[in-house]
């Protein structure tokens, strides 16, 4: 498994990414909450259905403070295909180097069909105003995982 893995705490690793609308940097969400969710690929049943679950929350998560991003290897091309099939409105970010996904502990070794393969660890770290994980959850599954980030943010279902 990944030994780069976010605890409480932690400083959250800055970063800026291509997205498939422009940029985004970490460091220039100082003074918000955000919720980055790590994902292994736009458009696949299990991510498609996290992406339609933080999509459908995403007004109540907003009125709590939060903001979501979404962080795969996907190039921006794909993410922009993503966003039009699903009718995503919150920022997806690409990741093709893994370069995020390392820093965050989201990429490494996991259990595919009983096999181990190295890839996208479904993973979500909440990082608070002033830069530090508020939340960390590793090998999470697809259902159910956005109504645990609510349950354990406090943001009412």
């Amino acid at each position: 498994m990944s030994d780069n893995r976010l605890t409480v705490g932690n400083t959250a690793p800055d970063f800026t990414a291509t997205t498939d609308q422009g940029t985004f940097s970490l460091a220039d969400q100082r003074g918000k909450h955000v919720i980055l969710y790590f994902y292994p690929a736009a458009m696949t049943p299990g991510c498609t259905t996290e992406a339609c679950d933080f999509r459908d929350s995403l007004d109540a998560l907003q009125a709590k403070g939060y903001e979501v991003v979404g962080i795969s290897k996907d190039s921006p091309e794909k993410l922009a295909e993503f966003r039009a099939a699903e009718g995503l409105t919150f920022t997806l970010a690409s990741d093709e180097d893994k370069s995020i996904q390392e820093a965050y502990g989201a990429w490494g070794e996991k259990m595919n069909y009983g096999k181990t393969v190295v890839g996208s660890i479904r993973s979500t770290v909440v990082v608070d105003p002033e830069g530090k994980v508020e939340l960390a959850l590793y090998n999470v599954k697809a259902t159910g995982h956005v109504a645990r980030v609510r349950r354990e943010l406090g943001v009412d279902a």
